[in-house]
């Protein structure tokens, strides 16, 4: 048996102790290293839905993990018990014509962990004792490279991935909304990929020193200072997931400019198109990553990127419930991960 928090509908989060899967031959056992929550578990969590995906049954929520492993299948041969891990949530066929074509994130049959997309649900990442393929692992061997960073991975996979679908950032000048985990990811990612400029703007003073802190070059109140984003950057990357978030992206990029959709926006918003028209906008999404999560690993693991300023707090996984208002207050946290409870440990 294991502890393992689950979603049972909105606001009803459970410990339950679960059963294990069995250890087939390519499957690797792992005691839960940090998981970080996600804007999409608080969603769960305070909704039981995100969007159109609903929870049908019990869901175990998280999908950006680390790990470390207990033990290993026959025929594993990439990693070793005691071995630190990153997790891989997603999971795409590899046989559709989207995956064929290479645009695994748009996988017609993807199985990402955490999920409500599908049914029976894609059980996710907080429980105290997991059994996952070792395709969906890397190793990390760095001792001075915490289990909390290995697991800011994904989120900073998703922050490549929205550069990527920028269409190449070097020398220009990039204006991000949104100064939570995945807004200060992107900020991380356009400095990595040779940014001229970086300014992140956000409406709470917390968010952006953290984005200060990770390379941001400017910071803008944009309640207050929006006038002073008009019109001067090449590419918007959207973070917030808000109408006003996307409204300043709109008058924030010269005529002929890229905005890229990384936040999940309400689904009632009137779309502004005759502004992109008239302007001549490149409008697109980001959706996950694809491919990116190695190169997230490697950056972290390298530290060509710091990810500890985004981590606020790290709390066992039997009080998952603290854990989960604590990540739904901006004013006091960015990044909350759950761990595993040391005195649970086999």
């Amino acid at each position: 048996m294991t502890l393992t928090c689950r979603i049972h509908g909105a606001r009803d989060l459970r410990l339950e102790d679960t059963g294990v899967a069995e250890l087939g031959p390519t499957d690797v056992k792992l005691g839960l290293g940090a998981g970080g929550i996600c804007g999409s578990d608080l969603h769960y969590f305070q909704h039981g839905r995100v969007g159109a995906f609903v929870i049908r049954e019990p869901l175990v929520p998280g999908h950006e993990a680390s790990g470390v492993v207990a033990a290993v299948g026959a025929q594993v041969s990439r990693v070793k018990p005691g071995d630190k891990v990153a997790i891989d949530p997603s999971h795409p066929c590899g046989r559709c014509d989207y995956c064929r074509g290479g645009r695994l994130n748009l996988c017609r049959n993807m199985f990402f962990l955490g999920s409500a997309s599908i049914f029976p649900h894609a059980q996710g990442l907080f429980a105290q004792t997991l059994v996952m393929p070792e395709r969906q692992l890397t190793p990390v061997d760095e001792a001075d490279i915490s289990l909390g960073e290995i697991a800011c991975a994904e989120p900073l996979s998703i922050g490549l991935h929205a550069v990527q679908r920028a269409g190449g950032v070097f020398g220009k000048r990039v204006l991000v909304t949104g100064a939570g985990t995945i807004g200060c990811m992107c900020a991380i990612a356009a400095r990595l990929a040779g940014a001229a400029e970086v300014v992140v703007a956000d409406i709470a003073e917390r968010p952006l020193k953290i984005a200060r802190q990770v390379g941001a070059d400017n910071v803008v109140r944009s309640d207050i200072d929006a006038a002073t984003l008009a019109d001067r950057f090449d590419i918007a990357l959207e973070a917030a997931g808000a109408a006003a978030a996307l409204a300043t992206c709109l008058t924030a990029v010269q005529r002929g400019g890229r905005i890229v959709q990384v936040g999940t926006l309400p689904a009632e918003l009137p779309f502004p198109a005759n502004s992109v028209m008239a302007r001549e906008l490149d409008y697109v999404g980001a959706f996950r990553a694809n491919g990116e999560f190695d190169s997230a690993v490697q950056a972290i693991r390298t530290r060509r990127v710091d990810v500890r300023p985004l981590i606020s707090a790290q709390l066992p996984l039997s009080r998952a419930l603290e854990a989960f208002e604590l990540a739904l207050d901006r004013s006091r946290s960015t990044k909350v991960q759950l761990v595993a409870d040391q005195e649970l440990l086999n």
